[in-house]
């Protein structure tokens, strides 16, 4: 397996994971009770909703910004799991998956365009 296709399965574990994890931890495993869940459901997860076509379809542009959105979800998750004792290993969990998807988005993005520059010049 190439290294780039590696690194895309890495982005879309992390991706998919992320979103899984943002729609069932707000819906069925810790609802929000200061606010309406679907409120919360579209603040954290409409945003993941912007690259997954570029995603499913393995556009390198697509995966070079969704690492910047990655990091939001990582930021998210360290505050949940340092201020929220309970929702703590939820928290990890979507360090865990903001990671991969980070890494792997990243190292897509760079190996893609390599392949892409080299094609052209030959």
């Amino acid at each position: 397996m190439s290294r780039t296709r590696l690194a895309r399965i890495a982005a879309l574990t992390g991706y998919f994971g992320l979103f899984i994890l943002i729609v069932a931890w707000n819906a069925w495993l810790s609802p929000p009770t200061h606010l309406p869940v679907a409120l919360v459901l579209l603040a954290l997860g409409t945003p993941l909703l912007f690259p997954l076509r570029g995603l499913l379809h393995g556009r390198a542009y697509t995966h070079a910004w969704t690492s910047y959105l990655a990091l939001a979800y990582f930021a998210h998750g360290v505050v949940q799991a340092y201020a929220v004792p309970a929702e703590r290993l939820l928290g990890l969990a979507e360090i865990a998956f903001s990671l991969l998807l980070f890494t792997g988005a990243i190292f897509y993005a760079r190996l893609r365009g390599r392949e892409l520059r080299q094609r052209e010049q030959h």
